[in-house]
């Protein structure tokens, strides 16, 4: 400013011819310099020559200890030379229009200077603002995210680093000091690892949501899983437990009442006194009234079967249908083997639940030989009355087995492997001489034991007084079977 003021007078003193007059001290040819110099008051002076070397007024800034010199602002003002003494303005002695359009540029290029060091400063005043507000900014986060070492470390820092140079100064290159670089790469290797944690925690927050409900779900689902096999293995324990009660309440009634027949068998033999010989055959079975608990069981089952031929005594006493006269039942059949009249349904055979319906009259009270003959191949079937084929057919359950190990019952039928009985469906009356074959007998076989010109037995199932046994309240008793039918 100084310089410019300096210009300012000098050009005054050349315009205005009333002007002061330069020192005769100044030598002529002399630079712009000493004639600046020359213009100035004497307390001025000290700046070192505003129009001299750069170097002058460079000294005249502040200058910190052991930091570098400061750059040249500008080596030398453009300045045209001017005499010793400011010219005086007056016809033929005032400067030219060269020279007064050179000190205005020189004038011009002054302010812009000046105007450029106004600038300077006060950007340098706005980085030193904002140096500030950052340092306290990292000092403030070293407080809350550094650990404490790190935070005093950072808060203060070595002696040396105190005594550097504030960065953006007048004078002073612009590169920050150690301290304040270590402070932003702390600050920002704290935010870096701030916005990664940011980042994963949506991420973790996305990938761990969605399962935890469909861990939940399966837990759920695995224990309701065990929940119903329990209750299932209780309900399967609490079926064989109720199984294994129903057979031995079963087996208990069987005992029972097999004792009971034999003490009325020891009362009937004590009352009549001891019985004469008679045939293990001669014998038949009494079912008195119609219920579902008095009936006679074979003890003997019957092997696998690809025909037969089953043959008996009876006498009916019912009212409507015949009955049930005898049935074979398996475990995976109920109705394996029936001979069935239910109702006002016809007498039927059944084998494997195929029905075959006979054409036989014995419901007159009377005793009648019945004899069903079968034979795997192609179904054939034939039934006879009193030593007489009534009735033949074929497709009775063809190709069909007779399956072993099943339950063979008089007077009852067997809705599972047996028992379940149904009081409609049982038989009343008398049956003696029940009989099975292997095979198809012969229409004479059959009349032969009809008439009681024969006394074949069955080569699987014998009628044995040992063989049968009763229950429910039906009863033994002697028969012959040619002297009952010439009774009848």
């Amino acid at each position: 400013m100084l310089a410019f003021l300096g210009a300012i007078i000098c050009i005054i003193a050349s315009v205005h011819p009333a002007g002061t007059a330069a020192p005769a001290a100044a030598a002529p040819g002399a630079d712009n310099d000493s004639a600046a110099a020359a213009l100035l008051p004497a307390a001025d002076k000290g700046l070192g020559a505003l129009h001299g070397p750069a170097e002058a007024l460079a000294s005249a800034g502040p200058r910190l200890p052991g930091g570098p010199p400061p750059p040249p602002l500008f080596s030398r003002f453009v300045c045209t030379p001017l005499s010793a003494e400011c010219p005086v303005t007056g016809p033929g002695t005032g400067p030219g229009p060269e020279e007064l359009l050179a000190l205005r540029s020189a004038a011009a290029q002054l302010r812009r200077t000046a105007l450029e060091q106004k600038e300077r400063i006060r950007m340098d005043q706005e980085t030193i603002r904002e140096l500030t507000g950052k340092l306290s900014r990292c000092e403030g986060g070293l407080r809350t995210a550094v650990p404490p070492a790190a935070a005093a470390a950072a808060a203060v820092p070595p002696a040396g680093l105190r005594a550097a140079p504030r960065p953006g100064t007048m004078g002073h290159p612009p590169a920050e000091p150690p301290a304040v670089r270590e402070l932003e790469e702390a600050v920002r290797a704290l935010q870096d690892r701030i916005d990664r944690i940011e980042q994963e925690l949506p991420a973790r927050t996305n990938g761990s949501s969605p399962t935890a409900p469909a861990l939940a779900r399966d837990a759920l689902h695995t224990k309701m899983e065990q929940l119903e096999e329990q209750l299932l293995s209780k309900i399967l324990t609490l079926q064989k437990e109720r199984q294994a009660a129903s057979t031995d309440r079963s087996q208990q009634q069987h005992d029972i009442e097999k004792e009971l027949n034999s003490l009325q068998n020891r009362v009937k033999e004590l009352e009549h006194g001891p019985p004469g010989y008679s045939p293990p055959d001669a014998f038949k079975v009494t079912i008195p009234v119609q219920n579902n608990y008095m009936y006679a069981r074979m003890k003997k089952s019957l092997p696998e079967l690809y025909a037969f031929t089953i043959c008996m005594w009876l006498k009916s006493k019912a009212l409507a249908g015949l009955g049930t006269p005898f049935s074979y039942s398996v475990p995976s059949q109920a109705n394996e083997i029936v001979l069935l009249e239910w109702g006002t349904n016809p007498l039927e055979l059944l084998i494997n639940d195929k029905v075959a319906q006979l054409p036989l009259s014995l419901k007159d009270k009377a005793w009648h030989h019945v004899c069903v003959a079968w034979t795997t191949r192609d179904g054939k079937w034939s039934a006879y009355q009193d030593g007489e084929q009534r009735a033949a057919g074929e497709n009775l359950a063809s190709w069909h087995a007779i399956k072993p190990q099943g339950v063979i019952i008089l007077g009852q039928e067997q809705d599972t492997l047996g028992g379940r009985f149904d009081a409609t469906q049982a038989f009343v009356g008398e049956l003696a001489q029940f009989g099975v074959w292997d095979h198809m007998l012969a229409p004479a076989e059959i009349l032969g034991l009809a008439n009681c010109t024969s006394h074949l037995q069955g080569n699987v199932i014998q009628w044995d007084d040992q063989a049968v046994e009763v229950f429910g309240g039906a009863s033994k008793g002697g028969f012959t079977a040619c002297e009952e039918g010439r009774k009848a």
